[in-house]
């Protein structure tokens, strides 16, 4: 397969979400996201402006969470995030599904869940990728909810918020992108942990994924590249 540094570089969410993150961390990982180009920065809510900062003269995106991990929070809770992320300068928000309503196949409320923010982020110009939290959903409710999506026009549809009891699947990938229209692109998140994982998932059709060893992965494409 051919890739070039760029084609790799701008397939990675930068991911700045673990809790236990200092300031100084998180300031580091912007740095990082910067220096090695990747497509974006996802970081803490509460840091996002200053993260828009960081990245105002470049071509990294910024950008959040909202109802995360769990996705529970009321449409209005979510909806209130949203608007402060897009506020805070987010470009790209990633938004949990309400997952009790999913496993309860109440499709009204996930749908206009979804469609709330997904309106909102569509109305200031910016765009939404939507994760599902797999590992505790059967197939049909992955289809449902790829469906939903496509419907709403959403930008992404996400495996994971790596939070969970799993991670991006082959299988799931495969799914997701099969049920979804080709306007809906596809990120996985969670267990991308090195350069080989990432080409596999872009062999799939994923045009994201969300990565904490970016250093490494970026790295290792660099010696890569270099050796042919």
């Amino acid at each position: 397969m051919s890739f070039t540094y760029q084609d790799i570089a701008k397939m990675i969410d930068h991911s700045l979400l673990n809790p236990s993150l200092t300031v100084e961390q998180l300031e580091a990982g912007c740095r990082l996201a910067l220096e090695y180009d990747t497509a974006s920065v996802c970081i803490l809510p509460y840091y996002l402006k200053r993260c828009t900062e960081i990245l105002c003269d470049s071509n990294v995106r910024a950008s959040t969470t909202i109802g995360f991990p769990h996705g529970c929070h009321t449409t209005a809770v979510k909806l209130a995030e949203a608007k402060q992320a897009l506020s805070d300068g987010g470009e790209e928000l990633d938004m949990v599904v309400n997952i009790s309503a999913v496993l309860s196949e109440n499709w009204r409320y996930v749908r206009e869940d979804i469609r709330a923010v997904t309106d909102a982020v569509h109305q200031a110009g910016q765009k939404i990728k939507i994760i599902f939290e797999n590992c505790y959903l059967n197939d049909e409710q992955k289809i449902a909810l790829c469906e939903i999506c496509g419907e709403l026009r959403c930008d992404w549809v996400k495996t994971s918020t790596g939070y969970g009891t799993g991670g991006a699947t082959i299988e799931d990938l495969i799914l997701m992108r099969k049920n979804s229209p080709d306007y809906v692109q596809v990120k996985a998140a969670g267990g991308i942990r090195d350069l080989d994982t990432l080409l596999k998932m872009r062999t799939l059709g994923v045009t994201r994924c969300g990565a904490t060893r970016t250093k490494d992965i970026l790295e290792e494409c660099k010696r890569r590249l270099a050796r042919k």
